[in-house]
């Protein structure tokens, strides 16, 4: 299994998370917020501001061997008609522009992440609410059919950078405005086709123990037990990679909230059985070849707070003491 740090660089916006050492990250680090760059694929244009932070943890993940994941995502007010940065940009080709200029800028980094979570109307808008297995109005399939052009054009620039880089899209989570099984299917560009990848990422939280081939769940959605769905659902409507070979997912979040009720999740579990969770999910990953990477969210619980519902989502606690899922994330 691979060690890859991810980072998130937003826009545009670049991200961090580490499988192998937990997904601490690195988010919203706006690199051209303030004024439109004249050559938007030119690292070097003054209008970017490269957060010095991601050299920092791009030096620190070599001399550790780990791999480099940059997530782009988020639109200035500049190329989005002024919205807030949820709102995809008017035009693809501008956000594709700058994921050359990020590639350019990170020779070293290898794999590169297109908008995190755009199955979500509050991550990516226009995004419509979907229903699955209804028809799909017009309407609501502007925002995924949007997506498709954004994720296709920053493949195709990533791609004449380093032909070897490798660029995930989807990157759907286990419900969503539009639940994964029918993201999938309304990926379509102008065309007709859908957009190019390399991996299909999805981040598959669950209540449930990750087994494969659980009961299907309602609305579409997909969580650890039920990736066989999603699966299925890739190789139907969005093919084979451009190179050859069948996408493989790339699970960037995955997590299991312990000790108490939380304000983020509507689940938690105990801390033993968190570590046995986490060691049968690692064990599912090792076995399944389309699953190409898992990345556990994240090294630390939360601090506590004086509501009592702080995120105990870590391998280690707040202190930094070793939880039973750090012995398990170890060996698995």
């Amino acid at each position: 299994m691979k060690r890859i740090l991810i980072l998130g660089v937003a826009a545009l916006v670049l991200a961090v998370l580490a499988p192998s050492i937990g997904t601490q990250g690195v988010s919203g680090l706006a690199v051209a917020q303030a004024q439109t760059p004249t050559d938007p694929a030119d690292p070097a244009d003054p209008a970017y501001r490269w957060p010095a932070l991601i050299d920092e943890a791009l030096e620190e993940a070599s001399e550790r061997g780990i791999e480099v994941l940059v997530e782009v995502t988020r639109a200035p007010r500049w190329a989005n008609g002024g919205r807030p940065t949820n709102w995809a940009p008017r035009r693809p080709a501008a956000f594709a522009a700058f994921a050359e200029a990020a590639s350019r800028r990170y020779p070293g980094v290898s794999h590169w992440l297109i908008w995190g979570e755009p199955s979500r109307h509050e991550n990516f808008r226009p995004l419509r609410r979907v229903v699955f297995g209804r028809r799909v109005p017009p309407r609501a399939r502007r925002g995924p059919r949007l997506y498709a052009r954004i994720l296709d054009g920053a493949y195709g620039r990533l791609k004449a950078v380093d032909r070897s880089d490798l660029v995930i899209g989807g990157n759907t989570f286990t419900t969503g405005d539009a639940p994964p099984r029918s993201f999938v299917k309304l990926l379509r560009l102008p065309n007709g086709r859908p957009p190019r990848m390399d991996l299909y990422g999805h981040n598959p939280f669950t209540a449930r123990q990750p087994a494969l081939k659980l009961p299907a769940l309602n609305h579409g959605w997909v969580d650890f037990g039920t990736l066989d769905t999603l699966v299925r659902a890739i190789d139907r409507n969005l093919g084979r990679r451009p190179g050859g070979g069948r996408l493989r997912l790339f699970l960037g979040e995955w997590t299991l909230p312990t000790d108490h009720a939380n304000r983020e999740f509507n689940f938690w579990v105990t801390r033993k059985l968190q570590a046995r969770w986490l060691a049968q999910a690692l064990r599912v990953t090792r076995r399944w070849k389309r699953i190409y990477s898992l990345a556990w969210l994240e090294l630390y619980d939360e601090p506590p707070n004086s509501n009592g519902d702080e995120v105990n989502r870590g391998l280690l606690d707040h202190r930094g003491n070793k939880k039973p899922s750090y012995a398990a994330f170890k060996k698995g």
